[in-house]
This record gives C-alpha cells, sequence and structure tokens, in this order.
C-alpha cells in the first residue's frame, strides 16, 4: 500500500481520535489498540515518513491516558474475557477446526495400531503404566492409578504439566506449525491406543466415565493450545500485506492469548483430576461432570464468541 493511500484512509479516524477524547476506559483501550496496529504498519513500510513520527506522538499520548487511570486495569481484564477472547477464537475458528481435525484423526490412527498391534500400546504408554493398570484390572479397580497419589501434590504436578504441554504445543508452531501438528499427533496416538487398551477388555465406558471427568477439558485445552500454534505457524507461512517479522509478532501476540486464556481450564482439570476423578462416583453424576464440561468448552469458545462476533 502506498503512503498516500494509507494516509488517506486513516486520517478522519485519526483526527476522531484527536479532537473527541474519551474517559471510558474500553473505548481508549480500542483506540490505543487501532493506533499501534497502524503504528507497526507505518514503521514497516514507511520507517522515516512523517506519518510514522506523528503516530508514534499521537501513540504515545494515548498510552499515558490509558495507565494513568489504575481502574481501567480491572476493566482490561474483565474485558479481555468477555470479549477480546471471544472475538479472537471467532477469528480463529477454522484453525481451531484444523487442530480439533489434526488431534481426532491422530486417535484414529492410535486406536487402528494399537488394534493390529499387542505391543504399540506399551510403546505408546510404557511398560510400567500397561503393568500397573494390568494388575489393578486384576484386583477389581482399573484406574486406582488416579488415587495413588496425595491430592495436593497430583493436582499441583497436572496443571503444571498441562500448562506446560499447552505452551510447548503453541511455541512449536514456530516451526511453520509442524511442531504444533507432532504435539497434537503425539497426545492423539496416546489418547486413542489408551482407549482402546481399556475397550481389549470390555472397560471401556468404565474409563470413559473415570477419565473423561478431568479429560474433557484437558484434552480440549490441548487442541485449543494446538489452535493457538497454527495462529503463529500461519503468520509465518502467509504474512499478506505485513513484513514476515510483523505478522509474526502479530500471530505471537495472538497465539499468546489464547494460550493465557486456558490456565483456568488447565487449573479446573487438575482439580478435577486430583480430587474427583479418584472418587467411586455414580455414572449419572460423572455423566453430568463430563457433559456440563463438554458444553462449557462448546459454549465458551465456539457459540459465544459467533454471538458476539454478530452483535458487533
Amino acid at each position: 500500500m502506498k503512503e498516500a493511500v494509507f494516509v488517506k484512509r486513516n486520517t478522519e479516524k485519526w483526527k476522531d481520535y484527536e479532537t473527541t477524547p474519551t474517559d471510558d476506559p474500553d473505548q481508549l483501550t480500542e483506540r490505543f489498540i487501532e493506533l499501534t496496529d497502524d503504528l507497526s504498519f507505518a514503521r514497516t513500510f514507511y520507517p522515516k515518513a512523517l506519518v510514522t513520527r506523528y503516530l508514534n506522538g499521537v501513540t504515545a499520548q494515548f498510552h499515558q491516558q490509558l495507565y494513568a487511570n489504575r481502574r481501567e486495569d480491572r476493566n482490561r481484564i474483565a474485558s479481555f474475557w468477555k470479549v477480546e477472547l471471544p472475538l479472537l477464537m471467532y477469528a480463529q475458528r477454522f484453525k481451531l477446526l484444523y487442530s480439533f481435525l489434526f488431534f481426532l484423526s491422530a486417535c484414529v490412527l492410535g486406536w487402528i495400531s494399537a488394534m493390529h498391534d499387542d505391543t504399540f500400546v506399551r510403546l505408546i504408554l510404557g511398560d510400567s503404566y500397561v503393568n500397573q493398570t494390568l494388575e489393578n484390572i486384576k484386583n477389581g479397580d482399573p484406574l486406582a492409578i488416579y488415587a495413588s497419589s496425595g491430592r495436593a501434590d497430583m493436582f499441583l504436578q497436572i496443571t503444571v504439566n498441562n500448562i506446560r504441554v499447552s505452551f510447548v504445543a503453541f511455541v512449536l508452531g514456530v516451526f511453520y506449525s509442524f511442531g504444533t501438528i507432532y504435539i497434537l499427533f503425539q497426545n492423539g496416538i496416546m489418547l486413542g491406543s489408551f482407549q482402546y487398551f481399556f475397550y481389549e477388555r470390555d472397560l471401556l465406558l468404565t474409563s470413559v466415565l473415570k477419565i473423561w471427568i478431568h479429560g474433557t477439558l484437558e484434552i480440549s485445552a490441548i487442541v485449543i493450545a494446538g489452535a493457538a500454534g497454527f495462529v503463529m505457524g500461519h503468520s509465518l507461512l502467509f504474512p499478506r500485506t505485513y513484513s514476515r517479522l510483523e505478522s509474526f509478532k502479530r500471530g505471537a501476540k495472538d497465539g499468546m492469548k489464547m494460550v493465557i486464556g486456558l490456565v483456568p481450564i488447565f487449573v479446573a482439570a487438575g482439580f478435577l483430576e486430583s480430587f474427583v476423578t479418584r472418587l467411586t462416583l455414580h455414572p449419572v453424576v460423572s455423566s453430568a461432570i463430563i457433559l456440563t464440561s463438554a458444553a462449557f468448552i462448546v459454549w465458551y469458545f465456539v457459540l459465544y464468541p459467533r454471538k458476539i462476533a454478530r452483535e458487533l
């Protein structure tokens, strides 16, 4: 885009921002984001132009206004969960779909591989885990492994590990999304082979009612983290009108927001796995927890974003 066209398209907006000041924190934040985006574009394509200096000055003024009002910090956090993250999820909905399809394909592959190779489950899950689970099945408690550790220690370890996995899935998107695909396939194959292991022993329903108490949130979050990795990888593969570096910065920023949005999900999943999964619950109770978790994921990450996007 030529500099003259860029200036012509945005002059009215910049003039309006300067001549009609606002004290509303949300509107101030929105204007600041718009200006920083324009400034980044100008710095990339017109680094020595007057418009770049002008935008730098205006953006600095808005920055001072923005951080002079401490109450905005609280509003900013609420706005992130109510509007910003849902809108981001809507904008990246196709990458979420791709992530889900990659993960589902890996699950099917893991199931089929375990079906045709008796040693595959041991290769994926390890001899120690398989032997212990077989012993638990013999003793009449197939999933006793979930009650083998202290609740508090288990909660901390599981939550930290889940956050680490999601962060790795996101960060490996820097390798043009191939690293993210690897993490999705690794976890999907593990899940598929794990579930076939119980299916083979007529314990599939038992395992589903136990494992998916926490697994619904945990697996969903991994898929969403995969979408965050695709956002960053896509920004490198298809920079559009931006420089590759500028496109990468934007993709990394959006992907990081998606990963940060998953932290409460992983905390909830860790709590369920440590304190609830170990309990012997009635199938109706287990089903209610699983369905409630699934309904929340679909609502907050799919349906609610669509509703917000259509209202704006």
